[in-house]
C-alpha cells in the first residue's frame, strides 16, 4: 500500500479511529472469531459453538453477547417437538458480509502456516467446483496488486 498526499507524511497524523482499530475491538479475540466461523459453517446452538470453537460455556457467552451487540449475530427463537422453545444464533448481513476476510484469513493460514498434508479445507464455487481464490479488485473489475493499493484521506 502507498499513503498518497497529506497521508505520505506519517509524521502530520495517526490513524486513530480507524476501521481496522474499530473491527479488531469486536473480533479481535480468538474465540469471538471462531465463534464466527462456526456461525459461517452452519452452527447456531450455544453447546455447539462451545464443542466446536472448544472454549468454555463463559467464554462463549461472553462472545456471544459481544457479537449480538454489535450486530455480527442476531438470536432468533425455534422449537423442536416435544420441547420448550430455544434461542440460536444465526449472521446477520453484517455477519454475512465478514466472510470475505474469514476466507482471507484462511488462505493466509493455509499459505504461510501450512501444514505437512496440506489445508484441512478447500474452498470451491459450488457452481463449477474450480478453487475460490480471494483476490483485490478495483470496482472496475481491474485485479489490484497489493503494492497498487494507493490510501487517500476522506477529505481530501
Amino acid at each position: 500500500m502507498r499513503l498518497v498526499g497529506a497521508l505520505a507524511d506519517r509524521r502530520q497524523w495517526v490513524a486513530d479511529d480507524c476501521s481496522i482499530d474499530r473491527t479488531m475491538r469486536i473480533l479481535g479475540t480468538r474465540s469471538a472469531m471462531l465463534i464466527m466461523r462456526e456461525a459461517h459453517y452452519g452452527t447456531t446452538r450455544f453447546d455447539d459453538f462451545v464443542r466446536r470453537a472448544g472454549i468454555t460455556e463463559a467464554v462463549a457467552a461472553a462472545r456471544l453477547r459481544e457479537l449480538l451487540k454489535t450486530g455480527l449475530l442476531e438470536r432468533r427463537t425455534y422449537q423442536e417437538p416435544g420441547q420448550r422453545s430455544r434461542k440460536e444464533y444465526v449472521l446477520s448481513q453484517a455477519g454475512v458480509d465478514l466472510q470475505p476476510a474469514l476466507l482471507a484469513l484462511m488462505q493466509w493460514g493455509d499459505r504461510h502456516l501450512p501444514r505437512p498434508d496440506g489445508p484441512p479445507l478447500v474452498l470451491r464455487h459450488a457452481g463449477c467446483d474450480a478453487p475460490v481464490a480471494l483476490r483485490l479488485a478495483c470496482e472496475q473489475g481491474h485485479e489490484v496488486q497489493p503494492e497498487e493499493v494507493a490510501v487517500h484521506s476522506r477529505l481530501s
